[in-house]
């Protein structure tokens, strides 16, 4: 594949650019599209069907549109629904993510804290994981939409309530020395999240893995001027000036809006 080969990175909202950083740190020179699906955000309270039906549309557009030539899944729940329809219908790789429940219970001597929402800490899917991977190790799970919605304000230059998020993550204090975070959102707040459970607690998320994969589909080829970036909404997003912002240190132009036409 060219040096200057076309990613696509999908979420239902901005949590995915912490994925994009991840693989952008490694391979500035390609080109990033990012597509967020905030019209139908939260993904975690859609029917199945739905959102494979608004999932294949979109990609399936803008991979024919950007001449795509990898795609990336930045959303937990997307991946484990949608994944294995996208790449029977898709000649061109797609990477998912899934919660690192693997790395983190080889690193917790205690026990295992998943940070994630409500919908990954339910699926069958997550469960399935810790059930292979987590046999000698507790696993706590906690499931919030809240911190959701702080990785999305931060990214707009809100002020993260640390009262707030210390209320959130009562569960796992002083009760793990590992924790998931199980969604894409949130990176975004990692360092909160690192003050209020403590130094002593690892954070692990699943952006340097999903990098190293595209790195090994793509080649590691690199040059230092970077590529194109462009950016996408199904809806016009909240506070789009001050996130216009935010993208715009990324690396990003402006959101663009792409409404989904089924």
């Amino acid at each position: 594949m060219s040096n200057h080969s076309n990613i696509l990175i999908f979420d239902s909202g901005v949590g995915g650019l912490s994925v994009y950083q991840e693989i952008a740190n490694k391979l500035p020179h390609l080109n990033y599209t990012y597509i967020f699906d905030n019209e139908a955000y939260p993904y975690g309270e859609l029917a199945h069907d739905t959102l494979i039906a608004r999932v294949e549309k979109l990609i399936g557009c803008l991979v024919e549109e950007k001449d795509i030539d990898l795609v990336v899944i930045a959303c937990n729940t997307a991946s484990t629904i949608v994944l294995p329809t996208l790449r029977s219908q898709l000649t061109i790789p797609v990477v998912g993510v899934v919660p690192a429940i693997k790395p983190a219970s080889n690193m917790a001597n205690k026990a295992v804290g998943l940070i994630a929402t409500p919908a990954t800490v339910t699926r069958e899917y997550t469960h399935d994981l810790i059930r292979s991977f987590s046999q000698s190790k507790p696993v706590e799970m906690l499931g919030s939409t809240r911190l959701v919605d702080m990785a999305e304000e931060k990214l707009r230059g809100k002020a993260i309530c640390l009262d707030e998020l210390t209320n959130i993550l009562e569960p796992l204090r002083h009760h793990i020395d590992v924790a998931v975070l199980g969604c894409t959102h949130f990176p975004l707040i990692k360092e909160e999240i690192q003050s209020v459970l403590g130094e002593s607690v690892l954070l692990v998320d699943s952006g340097e893995a999903i990098a190293r994969r595209v790195e090994a589909l793509l080649g590691a080829d690199k040059q230092e001027k970077c590529g194109e970036r462009s950016i996408f909404s199904t809806a016009p997003p909240w506070e789009e000036g001050a996130l216009n912002r935010a993208l715009n240190q990324l690396q990003f132009s402006s959101v663009q809006h792409y409404p989904l036409k089924i």
